[in-house]
């Protein structure tokens, strides 16, 4: 069972420190721990390695880390649409490790399930593969990828219940489950956290995979590019 809290920054109390390397949920602004990022923000701890899809976008999701200049290295599939990122990259202030977005995906999966590594064919020829292991399976060369296993995993679900058992809401999904699994220690966020316990067969991350939890603040969805066609008039 999930110790809940009552803030972020309780549920993240002495688990943050310099260095870390903290696994976070997310695609662009979709399934951010919003509430967790901040109170990280607002810790002030440095030098963190992040695991996540991306980093958000300007002063919005991990950005905000960036910002603060909290962040010395990334394992991401995308620099995306923060010119932060990408400036600090070019400027050599973070350090970036830039994964295939399903390698990534399949090294938290990996740690999380306890194989320590695997063999796979993208990034094969590529500078992604330089000093890595490779073998030939049935003729065909893979590259051997390392499993993530982070200290500290956040996430954001929709729906949580008292053991922590965890359902994500549409596309905020993403990233979320795998994050969960590959940390020593999870701390999630939900939307709502139920009084009562879930359906199993809706079940998504189970409890047991959760150490911490609190229920995330009411805000605003934020979408990271909007894109609108000019409105026609009706013809008279």
């Amino acid at each position: 069972m999930p110790t809940k809290y009552r803030s972020a920054a309780e549920a993240l109390d002495g688990l943050l420190e310099d260095g870390l390397t903290i696994a976070v949920g997310g695609f662009g602004l979709t399934g951010n721990p919003n509430d967790l990022i901040e109170a990280v923000r607002d810790s002030g701890v440095r030098d963190l390695t992040i695991v996540s899809n991306n980093m958000g976008v300007d002063g919005a999701g991990l950005g905000i880390l960036l910002e603060n200049q909290q962040v010395r290295r990334v394992i991401a599939s995308y620099v995306g649409e923060n010119k932060l990122f990408a400036q600090q990259y070019l400027d050599g202030t973070v350090e970036v490790e830039f994964t295939p977005q399903g390698t990534l995906a399949e090294r938290m999966r990996a740690g999380g399930a306890g194989i320590p590594a695997f063999y796979t064919k993208s990034g094969v020829g590529t500078p992604i593969a330089e000093g890595k292991p490779h073998a030939e399976f049935d003729g065909v060369t893979y590259v051997q990828e390392r499993a993530i296993v982070a200290d500290l995993s956040l996430v954001h679900a929709y729906v949580a219940d008292p053991a922590g058992n965890l359902i994500y809401r549409y596309a905020s999904r993403n990233f979320n489950p795998l994050v969960a699994t590959c940390g020593k220690v999870t701390v999630a966020e939900a939307e709502r956290v139920s009084d009562e316990y879930l359906d199993p067969e809706r079940i998504i991350t189970p409890g047991i995979y959760v150490q911490r939890l609190i229920q995330a603040a009411e805000r605003e969805k934020q979408i990271e590019k909007r894109t609108v066609r000019v409105r026609e008039e009706a013809p008279a």
